[in-house]
């Protein structure tokens, strides 16, 4: 699994901290945690890959602090650590910029990529303790004049500043953030709700993967009624069911079963088809599955899975989807697998991408994904929405 992908069972919020070599991130990381998250060091470089730590830090909640490479690493290794540190920046809901000398030119621009992808950006000027007060004042109206922003100044040493910090994060936090279920707008109180889940091979011993979980977990805090099942028990829990299920919920590879054996009142999506609603842009992906009609032998596909394991012969996304295409538009049909964090730069080579469910990433990165397309024009689909589409039964289930 990527040092990346979200934590699991939590919609937290992630906040990056971005400056240059030495501009003092990790002392702020620790200072603002209250915890020896990061290692500081006077020696320029010392951060060499991201560092996630996961918390509860009060007022914000739940978040996830990502302390990052400098942005100015020039070293040997610097080309990797920054590009680790723009995927951060793809990650991040609210991103810190801290500000440490007067040539500020390179904190502006990151500060200006932040305002153009839509993400709160709180300038910070950092060692205010080693400061001359003229100096602090000519840098902060300067970051003012630039950002239209107002910047806050703390000392890691002293703490000073640090309060300001969580206060003023509390106030960018964007109106929408964790604003969505995964169930949407479904059901609700003492709705009948039943989960047809296959335990193949994929599913862990002893264990329900992460898109049920999650989906349970809320089902119960709606107060609704919840029935599981496997699929070669679906049609025995039925009968035993006193009235259909308002919702069925089953896994995207067996949608075709599952919708011939379902009641006829019984609204039918999958755990794939919710979670690409839930953490990325389902009309997008609806409008993108129509490209399916149209591809050929010669096509060529992207497959985008967040999950890095080891493949399986039952492997949904490595597995029976290329097979699914191939049946349909003949062996030739080029097929690419990429996994974790993966995502590349250029996707004009390819003439669909088809993007898992993403359980394990954050909803701001899918979403840097889908933009990634967009601006490439580049079609976009996702597992359950083109599962549904090759089997003729997109038009049958319940997308919201």
């Amino acid at each position: 699994m990527s040092s990346l992908n979200e934590t699991p069972g939590a919609q937290r919020l992630h906040i990056g901290i971005f400056g240059r070599t030495n501009s003092g991130k990790s002392s702020f990381v620790n200072a603002f945690t209250g915890q020896q998250v990061s290692i500081v060091s006077e020696i320029a470089g010392t951060t060499t890959d991201l560092v996630r730590k996961p918390m509860e830090i009060n007022p914000l909640g739940a978040c996830v602090i990502i302390d990052t490479a400098g942005f100015d690493d020039d070293s040997s290794l610097g080309k990797s650590r920054v590009e680790k540190t723009k995927l951060a920046a793809q990650k991040s809901d609210i991103a810190i910029v801290l500000f440490s000398d007067m040539d500020i030119a390179e904190e502006l621009a990151w500060c200006q990529f932040f305002k153009e992808k839509n993400t709160p950006v709180l300038p910070v000027i950092s060692k205010c303790d080693s400061r001359e007060q003229a100096a602090i004042l000519s840098l902060s109206a300067q970051i003012e004049e630039q950002t239209k922003t107002v910047p806050l100044t703390v000392s890691a040493l002293s703490m000073e500043g640090i309060d300001q910090v969580r206060e003023r994060l509390a106030r960018l936090i964007p109106e929408d953030f964790d604003a969505r279920t995964i169930t949407g707008d479904f059901v609700g109180k003492e709705d009948l709700v039943m989960l047809v889940m296959p335990q193949d091979i994929q599913a862990p011993k002893g264990r329900l993967i992460l898109p049920q979980v999650q989906t349970i977990r809320e089902l119960l805090d709606k107060k609704c009624i919840v029935v599981s099942t496997t699929v070669n028990q679906m049609t025995n829990g039925l009968k035993a069911l006193a009235k259909p299920p308002k919702l069925i919920i089953t896994d995207s590879q067996v949608f075709r079963y599952v919708y011939e054996q379902k009641p006829a009142e019984s609204m039918l999506t999958s755990f794939s088809v919710l979670f690409a609603a839930y953490k990325g842009d389902l009309p997008y992906y609806m409008e993108g599955a129509k490209v399916l009609d149209s591809l050929n032998a010669n096509s060529k596909v992207l497959i985008t899975e967040c999950c890095t394991h080891a493949p399986l012969s039952e492997d949904i996304g490595r597995v029976k989807i290329p097979a699914m295409l191939r049946k349909r538009y003949g062996e030739n049909l080029s097929v690419e697998i990429k996994s974790g964090t993966d995502f590349p730069q250029d996707l004009s080579a390819y003439d669909l991408i088809i993007q898992c469910g993403a359980c394990m990433f954050h909803r701001k990165y899918v979403l840097s994904r889908i933009d990634r397309a967009k601006q490439q024009h580049v079609p976009m689909t996702n597992y359950g929405v083109a599962i549904a589409h090759l089997t003729g039964i997109l038009d049958k289930i319940a997308v919201g």
